[in-house]
């Protein structure tokens, strides 16, 4: 089996910024009520599709590679936010890329998509199926939620990180990787009135979500995930030099760093700015972390996660000696025309019709 590693990476947040003194103007809150109890200062809201953030953050992780789409012979795409339910966004992905006949595929594993998605990249690579595969995990939860649902309108924002995986001659890439799920909690995080389930059955659309029983169950998976990823890669936990945890909230990362005992600075944390992004966060919190020069060359890293399904998963990672891009992109969004609180709002009359 070959040893698989990240070669490229980057990140996609749009413009558009909603405090949480913005979101009390249409929402009964405030900034101290919402970071108290999350964390969480601000997010983006996406005024493009899923697929287009995706497909910026794909070419900026493909550019720090060294790469030219026609380089990439697999696209996957994690997200439960996808532009279409048919087709895959990973094919609004390869046209855009201009990646002409890849293979491409969206996997669904909520918040944990990102790891699940390394999980299938390591498979296709490790057994020469693919040689280069763009992995993504991009959201825009945006248009799913329901501003009259307090709990869940002040937590989530679109966002996408994307990293090139392929083989390695070095030590560098996946150590270990551990994957999990309990359906039996499916309704624990759902989405309200989509699907063929609900198609016909009325009603606004939303996210749906019992908080207490995914913190207690966040909590306990993605700590014991990450002392199992170290475990199986041969670490002790004080060896990692960041554990980079899935960006659900400020209170359940601190709560999985007590339970693993790690250091506060070995930790990276970047939900203040843009709240849960699902299976984007830990690919943007990556991209983020190298940029800051927070991920040393050979660094040990810990990914972990946990979200609908309910899923799980956690990876043990060792970074090559690269932590500069080959090359980078000046590609950026198209500006938006219209406020984050008012595509917000947009978005709501939408659910609702």
């Amino acid at each position: 089996m070959k040893n698989v590693t990240i070669t490229g990476w980057g990140r996609c947040v749009p413009q558009s910024v909603v405090t949480n003194d913005d979101l009390a103007t249409v929402i009964d809150t405030n900034d101290e009520w919402i970071t108290s109890r999350s964390g969480i200062k601000e997010r983006r809201v996406s005024h493009v599709n899923n697929s287009d953030m995706a497909t910026l953050a794909g070419r900026r992780a493909i550019a720090a590679a060294g790469l030219e789409p026609h380089d990439i012979d697999y696209i996957i795409v994690a997200t439960c936010t996808p532009d279409r339910q048919i087709p895959s966004s990973a094919a609004y992905v390869q046209v855009k890329l201009g990646a002409d006949h890849v293979a491409v595929a969206d996997i669904n594993a909520g918040c944990s998509g990102f790891i699940y998605g390394l999980s299938m990249a390591h498979g296709l690579v490790a057994t020469g199926t693919a040689h280069r595969v763009l992995l993504v995990g991009s959201e825009q939860i945006s248009s799913y939620l329901n501003l009259d649902e307090r709990s869940t309108a002040v937590l989530f924002g679109d966002g996408a990180g994307a990293v090139i995986i392929e083989a390695s001659d070095d030590d560098s890439g996946i150590k270990s990787m551990a994957l999990g799920a309990d359906g039996s909690g499916a309704q624990y995080l759902t989405a309200d009135g989509l699907g063929t389930e609900l198609i016909n059955s009325g009603g606004p659309k939303s996210i749906v979500m019992d908080g207490a029983q995914i913190f207690k169950g966040a909590v306990v998976r993605m700590g014991d995930g990450a002392v199992s990823a170290a475990k199986d890669a041969g670490w002790e936990l004080d060896d990692i030099d960041l554990l980079i945890p899935h960006q659900a909230n400020l209170r359940i990362i601190d709560a999985v760093r007590r339970r693993i005992k790690a250091d506060e600075s070995k930790v990276f944390v970047n939900i203040q700015k843009y709240g849960n992004t699902s299976a984007a966060t830990i690919p943007i919190a990556l991209a983020e972390a190298v940029e800051e020069g927070r991920v040393p060359p050979g660094g040990k890293l810990i990914f972990v996660a946990f979200g609908a399904g309910v899923t799980w998963g956690a990876a043990a990672f060792q970074w090559g000696d690269r932590v500069e891009p080959v090359a980078t992109i000046d590609d950026e969004l198209p500006e938006p025309t219209r406020t984050g609180l008012e595509i917000l709002m947009e978005n709501q009359r939408g659910l609702q019709a």
